[in-house]
């Protein structure tokens, strides 16, 4: 006979937290968010610990090296997509790992036959104002010269007068060579008053962009996940079908760490692709894997070597697994019964196995009830989406900007290896979709109000580190009636009157 459970599973937003004491001590700038990313022995440290405990979801419309770049930047681990070719993967792991800080590969590239018209569209896509003129606009060409909002007027120029008419030549350019230092390349920029220094090769090639605007916020990322040769921590994503041929590519090109990313990791697939890395490179390569929902399903890939595990089945936004097949569970109950599971093996074992809680958040607050309820991570995909640094286009949709964004289970990821159970080469199903979300800007400053917020909740129940929060926290279930008595109620707000005066 079928097993049932007793009480039914529950999401983050049936949640809430009871306040604990706080001391004066207690504020948000004493507060600690490091956590261990990789498995560690009782009384040691773990060999991978991120500063944030956030990192981007394995997914085409999420994380790119740009993506891992930036979140390395503010202290988090962006995990690159696997769902393309070994070669392309391999390189954007390659691109991330050799960025420079300070130094911003141009992407925003244009040729010098192409129009205003073309400038107007690049800057509406990209934001971004300063555009290098290439040979072939590519972000490696020889450089030609560069443009910025200072070298045309559209309201005086017709939109087809081409680009190397109004472009700033290289001849008449500063720039500088490759091997140049930042501090050397700071002081050019201070010395001749620029906004921007393109950096080329000495065949004449572009290399990368050091910009004024730079200088302060490098000074101001001291969360910065660096490796012991000073480069961005990166992450990358696997499957278990083409492992045997993609972990090696990956791990040359400087992965620091990997994923297996599957819907369903309670599987001998994963089990297989764990052993080999254990077998051919020990414990010097980090593997995380996943998904699962249960106890049995953390010891499963805890037993196997998982370095760290991902909870959560459907949860995702773009997700209809649970849709599609009637697979999954309650985010918040899946969390809280793999921390438990998670402690209980460090008990008999001695091995701290983290977990990270993959799928379910939809507000800030939800990332601090995960923590509370025992994740040492989340993974977030809709979130890191919204922003510029995601590799998504931003489109206006009814006169509001968006981002594309589409689950790994979709059409049009193709992404099978994902979902596949042993059979062919192809989607049987559906299991995620196809969407947009609102284009929210940078993610520096979106990431720092959402941990504040995580901060000042820290605070409110009286812990200092994430895991001082776990031992600490009360929660409770709220009914449907308090969920509603939780937000805006009983008012007009002002914003919706001035709508309706409009009218």
């Amino acid at each position: 006979m079928a097993f049932y459970y007793e009480e039914p599973s529950h999401t983050f937003g049936e949640y809430l937290l009871v306040p604990s004491y706080s001391s004066v001590l207690c504020t948000p700038e004493n507060t600690n968010l490091r956590t261990p990313l990789c498995r560690f022995k009782k009384g040691e440290e773990s060999p991978l610990s991120i500063n944030v405990p956030l990192v981007s979801a394995i997914m085409q419309a999420v994380s790119d090296d740009k993506m891992a770049v930036a979140l390395a930047r503010e202290g988090g681990v962006a995990f690159i997509y696997g769902s393309q070719s070994v070669s392309a993967q391999a390189e954007m792991v390659r691109r991330a790992k050799a960025y420079k800080a300070g130094f911003s590969p141009s992407d925003s590239n244009i040729m010098p036959d192409q129009t205003l018209e073309d400038i107007l569209r690049l800057r509406e896509k990209t934001g971004h104002s300063t555009v290098a003129v290439t040979h072939d606009g590519t972000p490696t060409g020889k450089l030609l010269g560069m443009v910025t909002s200072s070298d045309y007027r559209p309201s005086r120029m017709e939109r087809n007068v081409k680009v190397k008419e109004f472009m700033t030549p290289i001849d008449k350019l500063i720039f500088a060579y490759e091997g140049i230092s930042l501090k050397e390349a700071n002081n050019i920029i201070w010395d001749h008053k620029l906004n921007a220094l393109p950096v080329i090769s000495k065949e004449g090639n572009m290399i990368a962009f050091v910009f004024r605007k730079d200088y302060d916020s490098h000074k101001e990322n001291p969360l910065e996940l660096l490796d012991a040769q000073k480069r961005y921590i990166v992450g990358a994503g696997i499957n278990t079908r083409d492992y045997e041929e993609r972990i090696p590519a990956l791990v040359e090109a400087g992965a620091d760490v990997l994923c297996i990313d599957s819907s369903d990791g309670f599987s001998e697939w994963q089990a297989r692709t764990l052993a080999f890395v254990r077998q051919r490179y020990g414990e010097t390569v980090k593997i995380g894997a996943g998904n699962v929902v249960d106890r049995d399903g953390f010891r499963f890939l805890a037993d196997a070597g998982a370095d760290f595990i991902k909870v959560g089945i459907g949860g995702g936004s773009i997700c209809i697994t649970r849709e599609a097949k009637g697979i999954g569970r309650g985010q918040a109950t899946a969390v809280i019964e793999v921390a438990k599971a998670r402690d209980e093996y460090f008990e008999q074992t001695g091995i701290y196995v983290p977990i990270c809680s993959d799928g379910g958040i939809v507000l800030d607050y939800h990332i601090t009830l995960a923590l509370a309820m025992g994740c040492d991570f989340c993974m977030l995909g809709r979130y890191f989406a919204r922003f510029d640094e995601s590799p998504t286009s931003k489109v206006l949709i009814n006169g509001v900007y968006m981002k594309e964004y589409w689950g790994e289970g979709s059409a049009r990821a193709k992404n099978w290896q994902r979902y596949d159970m042993g059979g062919g080469a192809k989607l049987s199903f559906e299991e995620g979709v196809d969407s947009y979300v609102p284009y929210a800007g940078s993610l520096r400053d979106n990431l720092a109000a959402t941990l504040a917020k995580v901060r000042s909740t820290m605070c409110n129940c009286g812990a200092f580190t994430i895991d001082e929060l776990r031992q600490k926290a009360k929660l409770t279930l709220v009914s449907a009636a308090s969920i509603s008595e939780g937000g805006a109620h009983d008012v007009l707000l002002k914003d919706k009157t001035a709508a309706y005066r409009e009218k």
